[in-house]
C-alpha cells in the first residue's frame, strides 16, 4: 500500500512541475494548494532535496523547484524514494534475508512477476504523463 507520504510526494512534484521552472515556490504556497500541513510537507521536501529531485533555497525569495524537466521524473523513483520499496512481499525487499524456502517456493515466481509489473508500470509513467490528464497513454498500455 502506498502511504500518504508517497502520495503527497507525487502531489508536491506535480505541483512544482506546474510552476515557473526558473522560480522557487514557497513552502506556504505548496502547502496551501495541496492541503498538506507545512510540518509534514517539510519532511517530504527534505527527502526530495536530499536525493536531488528538488532544489531548495532558504530565506526571502526561497522555496523549492524541480532539478529536472517533468518528463525526466518517473513515478517509480518518487515512490521508492518516499516509500522505500514497492515490493509486495517481504522476501523480495532489497534488505531482506534470503528465504530458506526460496528454492522450493511455488509462489515466488508469481510474486516476482507481479513486482516486475508494478515496477515497470510506475517507472514508465512520468510527471509529464500525469500532467497530461486522466486519459493518458499509460492507462491504455
Amino acid at each position: 500500500m502506498i502511504s500518504t507520504k508517497g502520495r503527497y510526494a507525487l502531489r508536491v512534484m506535480l505541483d512544482l512541475a506546474q510552476q515557473n521552472p526558473d522560480c522557487f515556490t514557497p513552502l506556504d504556497e505548496i502547502a496551501s494548494r495541496q492541503g498538506i500541513s507545512k510540518k509534514y510537507l517539510e519532511i517530504i521536501l527534505k527527502a526530495l532535496v536530499q536525493e536531488k529531485l528538488l532544489k531548495g533555497l532558504r530565506g526571502k525569495g526561497g522555496g523549492y523547484k524541480l532539478t529536472r524537466l517533468p518528463q525526466e521524473y518517473t513515478v517509480g523513483e518518487i515512490l521508492e524514494l518516499t516509500e522505500g520499496t514497492l515490493a509486495t512481499v517481504a522476501c523480495l525487499q532489497m534488505d531482506s534475508e534470503l528465504c530458506e524456502r526460496a528454492d522450493s517456493c511455488l509462489t515466488l515466481p508469481m510474486w516476482k512477476q507481479y513486482d516486475k509489473m508494478v515496477h515497470d508500470f510506475f517507472y514508465n509513467i512520468t510527471l509529464k504523463d500525469l500532467l497530461s490528464g486522466k486519459d493518458a497513454d499509460y492507462l491504455q498500455k
